[in-house]
C-alpha cells in the first residue's frame, strides 16, 4: 500500500537527481523534460511513494547573519504570532529553525533537513539575508514563501512591506508642515531595507527641490537601542549645526535619538521633529509619543500562511512580490512650521 513515508530526498538517492529535480517532477513543475520526470515517477511509485494533497506543518526559518535586527525588537514576534493564528486556522502545526548563514557547512546540512518534508512549507524570514544568502533557496523542492525580503536574481513568493512609498509618505508630511531641512538617523547595519527607505526620503525631498544633506545624515548604531543613544550623543557632542527635523530608518534609532536630543537640552518637537518606522510598541508610549509609520507586522505573517497553502492547492507557473501597504500614525514628536 502507498506510504507518505517516502521522502522526495530518499528518491533522490534512488534516481541520483538532486531533490529539486524530484520535487519539480513530483510535482508537475517546469524545468524537467519528459524523460526523466518520467523516470522520476516511475522509481517513486516503485518505492510507494505519494504527493501529500496538503501541508501538515509551517516552518518559520530565520535567516541569521548578524542577529543585529533579528535579535532586537518586536518585528520577528509579531510576524511569528500571525504565523501561528493563522496556521491554527488551517490545522496546522508550527516549527522554528535559525538559520546562521555566516556558517556555510552546517547552514547547507540544516536546511536540507528542512527541505526534505513534502508536508511541512517554509516560511523564510529575510529580514538580515543578502541577495546570494536567496542561493540557497533559488531551487526549494517544497512550498517556500519569504518575508520581509526580495530576491532580485530569483523568482521566489515574497511578502514585503512597500518601504520606498512609505518613507516617502512619511517625509512628504514634514514637508508639508514646512520643514526643508530634513535630517536621517540610517542604521550602520544596512540591511535591504535601510536603502529603500533613504530613497523615499531622498525622493520627498527632491519634489520640492531639496538636495540631502550630507552634515544631517547621522549613522547609528542597530544593534540596541542603547546604542543608537550613545551615537546620537557623540554627534550632538560635536555641536553640529541642527536641522529641523529627522527621519529614522527604524523607531529603535528614533527612540534612541530622542533620548540623545533630550539629554543635550533639545526640545521635541519644539527644537526638532522627529519621525520613525515601524510603529513597534514602545513608540507609542515614548516621550513624546512619536509619529511613525505603522507596519501591519502580525498581517504579514498571516498572509505566508495562506501563500503557502495555495501553493499546494492552487499551484501556479509564476510566483508573486507581494507589497503591503503600511499607514501614516501621527503622534506628539512632530511640529508644524507653518
Amino acid at each position: 500500500m502507498p506510504t507518505a513515508k517516502i521522502s522526495v530526498r530518499e528518491i533522490s538517492r534512488r534516481t541520483g537527481y538532486s531533490p529539486a529535480t524530484v520535487s519539480n517532477a513530483l510535482n508537475n513543475k517546469r524545468g524537467v523534460s519528459d524523460e526523466t520526470a518520467a523516470e522520476i515517477r516511475r522509481v517513486a511509485t516503485e518505492m510507494g511513494y505519494h504527493r501529500a494533497g496538503r501541508l501538515k506543518r509551517a516552518q518559520f526559518v530565520m535567516g541569521r547573519n548578524s542577529g543585529r535586527m533579528l535579535d532586537e525588537g518586536s518585528f520577528r514576534l509579531a510576524v511569528v504570532n500571525g504565523v501561528e493564528e493563522e496556521a491554527r486556522r488551517y490545522g496546522l502545526t508550527v516549527s522554528y529553525t535559525t538559520v546562521e548563514l555566516a556558517d556555510s557547512t552546517t547552514c547547507q546540512r540544516e536546511l536540507a533537513a528542512i527541505m526534505s518534508d513534502p508536508t511541512a512549507g517554509i516560511i523564510l524570514l529575510g529580514t538580515e539575508m543578502t541577495e546570494s544568502d536567496y542561493d540557497l533557496f533559488a531551487h526549494c523542492p517544497v512550498p517556500l514563501v519569504l518575508v520581509d525580503g526580495q530576491s532580485d536574481n530569483h523568482f521566489i513568493e515574497s511578502i514585503l512591506f512597500s518601504n520606498e512609498g512609505s518613507a516617502y509618505r512619511a517625509v512628504r508630511s514634514l514637508v508639508r508642515r514646512g520643514h526643508r531641512q530634513i535630517g536621517y538617523l540610517a542604521g550602520k547595519l544596512r540591511i535591504r531595507n535601510f536603502p529603500l527607505r533613504e530613497r523615499g526620503y531622498e525622493r520627498a525631498l527632491a519634489e520640492v527641490g531639496v538636495q540631502p544633506q550630507a552634515k544631517f545624515r547621522v549613522s547609528l548604531g542597530t544593534d540596541k537601542m542603547e546604542n543608537a543613544y550613545r551615537d546620537m550623543l557623540a554627534w550632538l557632542q560635536r555641536e553640529p549645526e541642527m536641522p529641523t527635523a529627522f527621519f529614522a530608518e527604524n523607531d529603535a534609532l528614533a527612540v534612541g535619538a530622542m533620548k540623545a536630543l533630550a539629554e543635550c537640552g533639545f526640545d521635541i518637537p519644539g527644537d526638532v521633529s522627529i519621525v520613525g518606522f515601524d510603529d513597534v510598541e514602545f513608540a507609542g508610549v515614548a516621550h513624546p509619543a512619536l509619529t511613525t509609520v505603522h507596519v501591519p507586522r502580525t498581517d504579514l505573517g498571516r498572509i505566508a500562511v495562506r501563500k503557502l497553502i495555495e501553493q499546494v492547492e492552487q499551484p501556479t507557473e509564476y510566483t508573486c512580490v507581494t507589497h503591503l501597504s503600511t499607514r501614516f500614525v501621527e503622534r506628539e514628536s512632530v511640529r508644524s512650521l507653518l
